[in-house]
């Protein structure tokens, strides 16, 4: 990500700038870079607003982000009120949906799970 951004900004400064980027002395492909960017974002998109539903529950930061963190990574418990001797169980209904989606996105992966939501998938053609 970080040679992506140097590339970037290079091109932005000079135009007819060519940088192939490479990785352990192999370049690596435009699509390669965009497939990461495009997962990166949306990631980070998703992550974004699950902790802001979760959010509208009455608890500190700290229990916010490490409920939203532990739902979608799989990661276990988490901090604050969703710490190791704590559960889920004071949160809304809203939130636990929302957790649960988390859930399923972080282990079946984000791209299925979208395509799997999208109605386009059910339609017939």
């Amino acid at each position: 990500m970080g040679k992506t951004i140097k590339k970037e900004l290079s091109t932005l400064l000079h135009p007819r700038y060519v940088k192939i980027l490479k990785i352990e002395g192999r370049p690596i492909e435009h699509e390669v870079l965009r497939s990461v960017n495009v997962f990166f974002i949306t990631y980070i998109l998703l992550f974004t607003i699950s902790f802001l539903i979760i959010s509208l529950d009455k608890f500190d930061f700290i229990t916010h982000f490490s409920a939203a963190a532990s739902t979608f990574n799989n990661i276990g418990p988490g901090l604050g009120q969703v710490g190791p001797l704590s559960n889920f169980s004071e949160f809304s209904p809203l939130s636990k949906y929302v957790m649960m989606l988390n859930m399923l996105f972080g282990r079946m992966e984000l791209f299925p799970m979208l395509l799997l939501l999208n109605p386009s998938t059910w339609r017939k053609s």
